[in-house]
């Protein structure tokens, strides 16, 4: 897991892909419950579910942009550098974690989530905010 990290994120040396592991594990521990918390730390390495499992969540999720905002603060890294490192992380966690476990962890997660796992976010639109087709053309009228 750590090499790949390494090796997507151009980490330049081990240690540091191994801080920014750390960092986003821990961050994320702190916003996952349940039994998706308990089944995502059956899919880490041991030292990685060692890092996630320790943390307390958060009574309050973070969304998507909260949490690399949050995490830049912890780490006194940019938003770009924390978003970059969170994408980097979440992508190989969420490969680990396998398709059916991480549809169910982007559905108890607030917004924003599912691009830092590298998947899109799809919401449903809702039917107030529906297209709508002027009169004029759905009747065949010229003007």
């Amino acid at each position: 897991m750590l090499e790949r990290i390494r090796y997507d994120g151009a980490y330049p040396t081990r240690e540091r892909a191994e801080e920014v592991t750390h960092d986003v594990l821990a961050a994320l521990g702190r916003q996952l419950t349940g039994d998706e918390r308990v089944d995502l730390a059956a899919c880490l390495p041991t030292e990685a579910a060692r890092i996630f499992a320790g943390q307390i969540p958060d009574r309050r999720p973070l969304t998507g942009w909260g949490f690399v905002k949050d995490l830049a603060t912890r780490t006194e890294a940019t938003p770009a550098t924390a978003r970059w490192d969170t994408g980097t992380v979440l992508t190989t966690i969420g490969d680990l974690a396998g398709r059916s476990l991480l549809d169910r962890i982007l559905t108890q997660l607030p917004p924003g989530y599912a691009l830092l796992f590298g998947r899109a976010e799809l919401t449903q639109q809702s039917a107030s905010t529906s297209i709508r087709t002027p009169v004029s053309a759905s009747v065949g009228l010229v003007t």
